[in-house]
């Protein structure tokens, strides 16, 4: 049973360094990108559109959904790497 137990805590563990990883991502872009670094940003032109502001209307909604898929793969890695995938 301490075995089981182990193996649960280090997934649990890796499982947690996994998402606040991806969650300072999410920081940094929603909050870094769109709020706080917005007047440098906005000195490069994207598009026809200052920086900051497209970080803040889209660039910012691009990001989370790659971050989905990022996490979406990196749980999979998980899984099989504990041998508790489907």
């Amino acid at each position: 049973m301490s075995t089981v137990s182990e193996s649960a805590k280090a997934y649990w563990a890796e499982n947690l360094r996994i998402i606040m990883f991806y969650l300072a991502i999410w920081f940094v872009v929603s909050y870094g990108a769109g709020i706080l670094f917005v007047d440098q940003l906005d000195a490069i032109q994207f598009f026809g559109f200052p920086l900051g502001f497209w970080f803040g209307q889209q660039g910012s909604i691009f990001v989370f959904v790659v971050l989905i898929w990022a996490y979406v793969y990196s749980m999979n890695k998980l899984d099989q790497k504990h041998d508790v995938h489907e």
